[in-house]
C-alpha cells in the first residue's frame, strides 16, 4: 500500500478552508485515501468531519495511504495540496 508523509503548510493547519479544499479533492478521486496523524487512528481523507477530529496544525506531519489502481497518482495529488498554504488564494 503506497503512502506519503507530508508536513502541513497551511497556516491554520487542516482546519476550515484547507480541510474543505482537501476533503473535496479527496472525494473526487477514484481511489480511497486515508490520512493519519501520529498517535491517532486513520480517517477517510474525503470526510471533512473526520479530518477535523485529527486536530492537525501548521507544521504537523500526516501520513496518507491509498490502495488500488491509481493510488500513487491520488497520493501525489493530495500531497501537493498539503504542501501548499491553502489559506492563501489558489
Amino acid at each position: 500500500m503506497p503512502e506519503r508523509t507530508v508536513k502541513i503548510a497551511s497556516t491554520s493547519g487542516l482546519h476550515a478552508r484547507p480541510a474543505a479544499i482537501f476533503s473535496q479533492a479527496a472525494s473526487e478521486l477514484q481511489t480511497p485515501v486515508t490520512i493519519e496523524k501520529a498517535g491517532m487512528a486513520p480517517v477517510q481523507a474525503s470526510s471533512i468531519l473526520m479530518l477535523l477530529t485529527l486536530n492537525v496544525d501548521y507544521g504537523d506531519e500526516v501520513t496518507l495511504r491509498a490502495e488500488g489502481e491509481g493510488a500513487d497518482d491520488a497520493l501525489d495529488t493530495l500531497t501537493a495540496l498539503l504542501e501548499k498554504n491553502l489559506d492563501e488564494n489558489l
